[in-house]
């Protein structure tokens, strides 16, 4: 799990940086452009703030379940969100492809959540 953790806390580092530069590395997960500053820069800082806490959930000795199990539902919100817009229209596939990588750790999440951790 501490892995998975890491890898999030890596992921959400460059999901931060496409939302924060939607015009420029943005355009390489399909994120439409152009957006008012405060809004990438908003969006931006959530999706650090979770990475710290997916970084600092994996050096803990004991990994707190309540916290999996907002990042869990944190990442299918992204996934499911992404999916609604795309078919709506409003999103390319490109968009919910990159999005997929959520769907996975929030399976992972839920994996390790139900198992005997």
């Amino acid at each position: 799990m501490r892995r998975a953790l890491w890898t999030t806390a890596a992921f959400n580092l460059g999901g931060a940086l496409l939302f924060a530069f939607p015009e420029t590395l943005g355009r390489m997960a399909g994120f439409p452009s152009p957006v008012p500053g405060v809004y990438s820069t908003l969006l931006a800082s959530f999706v650090l703030l979770f990475g710290g806490m997916y970084a600092w959930l994996a050096r803990q000795p004991r990994i707190d379940r309540p916290m999996v199990v907002l990042g869990a539902i944190g990442k299918t919100s992204a996934f499911v969100i992404a999916f609604t817009f795309w078919m709506t229209g409003d999103l390319p596939a490109l968009t919910v492809a990159t999005a997929a990588g959520d769907l996975t750790f929030a399976g992972i999440f839920v994996w390790w959540l139900l198992g005997d951790a």
